[in-house]
């Protein structure tokens, strides 16, 4: 009887280790084996804009304007500077313009009071004689060009010395008609070359006495001639 239960127990367990067994390799079969996960396509990561730093400008002072004029106030002008004296003589500057009716031209002319005769500046002067009397042609110095030829009689003769030599020289007078402001005379002139001064007429006392006075602070006092 005993033997008989031995018999049956050991038919069982090897029954349950069959089952387990194949219990176990089924497992195992059916085990899926494991999927690769889908690989999600790389994207360019979105490019990021550098951060803009706006231009600082330099501080602009605010424009001052002047106070606007009251209309019942009119600007006040400049007085215009006298061109005569109370009794009428003529206001001269260190500098004024000359015009000379008979070339119709007008000439920056130095007004010299340390000068006794007026001067003009004169090339190709040539002597000659007319009708029994000295006369001269020459052609005016205007700066850049030369004059057509001009023809005076000659009034006198002056013997000149300049202050670097002791020899003096002869130069010809001649009188013409000039114009200075309102102010019209004959007045002398020296003919004698001024290329090389800055002025081609030179105004003396001998044109200016008892008709009119020089301030040397100011220049261009007279108007220049139309």
């Amino acid at each position: 009887m005993n033997k008989q239960k031995n018999l049956i127990l050991m038919v069982m367990l090897s029954l349950g280790l069959t089952a387990c067994s194949t219990t176990s390799q089924v497992d195992q079969e059916t085990i899926p084996e494991p999927v690769n996960p889908i690989e999600k396509p790389e994207v360019d990561p979105e490019p990021v804009e550098p951060e803009v730093i706006p231009e600082q400008l330099p501080e602009v002072e605010p424009e001052v304007k002047p106070d606007p004029v009251p209309e019942d106030k009119p600007v006040e002008k400049p007085k215009p500077q006298p061109k005569k004296t109370e009794d009428g003589k003529l206001i001269l500057g260190d500098q004024e313009w000359v015009y000379i009716p008979g070339m119709k031209q007008s000439f920056k002319a130095r007004v010299d009071t340390g000068a006794t005769t007026s001067s003009v500046s004169a090339q190709d002067i040539v002597q000659f004689e007319r009708d029994g009397k000295d006369w001269v042609k020459f052609k005016m110095d205007m700066g850049d060009t030369l004059s057509k030829e001009i023809a005076l009689p000659i009034q006198r003769w002056v013997k000149i010395r300049q202050s670097n030599s002791e020899e003096s020289e002869k130069r010809p007078v001649v009188v013409a008609w000039v114009q200075v402001g309102d102010l019209k005379e004959k007045t002398e002139f020296t003919l004698s070359d001024r290329n090389h001064m800055k002025f081609s007429i030179l105004l003396g006392r001998s044109f200016f006495k008892d008709v009119a006075i020089v301030d040397v602070s100011k220049k261009f006092v007279q108007d220049k001639h139309k």
